[in-house]
């Protein structure tokens, strides 16, 4: 009787077994077609990786295949030590993690082949192998980003989430219907942190609950940065990289909807200042303020001894801030990148300096980031303007600063918009948004960045699903990286929010 239990209990084992396996065929339960056609061409595959060069801690990048029945793929590394085979679930390819893990240990520094197997109407198909390279150098674990839906005027749901790229794992910052439920909503916006971490960071709050949520050493402080001597609250921002020090500019922001142009919208500065703002002494300093200059976007070098900002000259023909002449001539906003020295014991800037004027190519350049080492500038360039990713023709540039020439970014940029870019900590890989996907949606891509100087195909960021962000009807947008997850809670957030600001003070410098 024991014996037959046992046998009982082994048959059972078995099919449940072979049952997971099935269900699990993603997970390396699939196998390759006995027999099939070959095709002489490589497959068309969502998310287009093919070719792309990945960060050796990145997480899956799962894909699938349009108007097939099934479709399995097999990843194999050039010395074939690591022979995976994934698929058998309708169209997807879905890797598991861990294997994954272990192919891209195996394939550092080298590269995975990839055979891709499609069957239609009971016939399968092989397709030409295709390769995904392997780099040495690793990526930051974490970016952060604002989820958000195709609004222009309401902020009735808004969020900040973070997204671990080694896995799939997303969780929220702060969500803005924590705090606020009706149609008008609060708008957060300009997260940013210093050096990567997350025990000084910051985004702003507006409309509702208004004020600055700065994270100072590991406490969380709530501020009204208004200052007397400030046309607006601050807005765009960068963090000190060594002081506890924020630069912003301070912005009339305004919009102009189209009706018969892509662009959908003009987002417009009708004046901005750059200020900076101690943390410690809650105290406003006014750098920038000609009234004939629109200064924003700025962004210290990574040793602290340079603030890079653009700004656009522009003198009022009737009266200042006329938004109606300002309608009439948006096209001719056009941004110059310029930095100023920093002297860190008095708190003082240099004169400004020309680092590259985009509007000799008539374009305008805009979101400056500056390599650890100080060669490479990177930044978005478009038609005018300064929200690029309204504009089709955008793309990201990297300034070398050593031979004063554009970088060739081609492999890196698409047909459609693209915007907002940042170096990762090790200066190897380049975050940004694009609308390359469907011209409406902002998505995240990665691009590799090598130590030669040259920019390779970008990817989108992994999901599980790779149809996520086909079916996600909202865009991720403003991507930062970040070494670590914040960990300041949404719950924490929002009892600060709920307090009344701490008023900031001018300096008298």
């Amino acid at each position: 009787m024991n014996n037959l239990i046992r046998l009982v209990l082994g048959m059972l084992s078995m099919a449940v077994f072979a049952a997971l396996s099935l269900f699990l065929g993603g997970c390396g339960g699939a196998s390759l077609p006995s027999s099939y056609a070959q095709v002489d061409a490589e497959p068309d595959i969502w998310p287009d990786y093919k070719g792309v060069t990945v960060p050796p801690n990145i997480a899956p990048l799962n894909f699938l295949v349009d108007s097939v029945d099934d479709v399995v793929a097999e990843f194999q590394t050039g010395d074939a030590k690591v022979q995976k085979v994934y698929g058998g679930d309708a169209n997807k390819v879905q890797i598991d993690e861990r294997e994954w893990r272990e192919m891209l240990l195996s394939a550092r520094g080298k590269s995975l082949s990839v055979t891709v197997y499609t069957k239609r109407e009971g016939k399968w198909s092989a397709y030409r192998p295709f390769t995904i390279h392997v780099a040495e150098e690793e990526i930051d674990p974490y970016i952060s980003y604002r989820v958000l839906p195709p609004t222009f005027v309401g902020f009735d749901e808004l969020s900040i989430c973070q997204r671990n790229l080694t896995s799939f794992e997303e969780t929220t910052i702060y969500n803005n219907r924590l705090i606020c439920d009706d149609l008008e909503g609060q708008c957060i916006n300009c997260h940013s942190y210093q050096n990567y971490g997350t025990d000084n960071m910051m985004f702003h709050m507006r409309l509702e609950h208004a004020g600055t949520m700065i994270v100072s050493d590991g406490e969380l402080i709530f501020v009204d940065l208004k200052t007397e001597s400030m046309i607006s609250a601050a807005a765009y921002n960068s963090w000190h990289p060594s002081l506890p020090v924020i630069a912003f500019s301070t912005d009339h922001t305004m919009q102009s909807f189209h009706t018969r142009d892509v662009t959908k919208v003009e987002v417009i500065e009708s004046a901005s200042d750059i200020v900076i703002y101690d943390v410690k002494k809650n105290r406003v300093q006014v750098v920038l303020c000609d009234s004939t200059e629109m200064e924003l976007f700025p962004s210290w070098s990574p040793d602290g001894k340079w603030l890079y900002y653009c700004s656009a000259h522009y003198e009022y023909e009737g009266e200042y801030e006329d938004t109606s002449e300002l309608l009439e001539r948006y096209k001719t906003l056009q941004y110059r990148l310029y930095r100023l020295s920093f002297d860190a014991g008095s708190m003082t800037f240099g004169e400004p300096e020309l680092v590259y004027d985009a509007v000799e190519r008539n374009r305008s350049a805009v979101q400056p980031r500056v390599s650890q080492d100080g060669r490479y500038v990177l930044f978005a360039e478009g038609p005018w303007g300064l929200f690029h990713i309204w504009h089709p023709t955008a793309d990201i540039q990297v300034l070398d600063m050593q031979t004063g020439q554009l970088l060739d970014t081609a492999p890196m940029n698409s047909a459609r918009a693209e915007s907002y870019p940042s170096f990762s900590s090790n200066d190897r890989w380049i975050l940004f948004e694009s609308r390359r996907d469907d011209g409406n949606y902002t998505r995240t891509y990665i691009a590799y960045f090598d130590a030669e100087g040259r920019l390779h195909k970008a990817f989108e960021v992994p999901a599980e699903d790779p149809e996520y962000f086909r079916l996600l009807l909202r865009s991720w947008s403003r991507p930062e990286f970040m070494k670590e997850p914040v960990r300041i809670t949404p719950g924490q957030f929002l009892e600060k929010a709920r307090t009344e600001p701490i008023k900031a003070e001018e300096s008298s410098r």
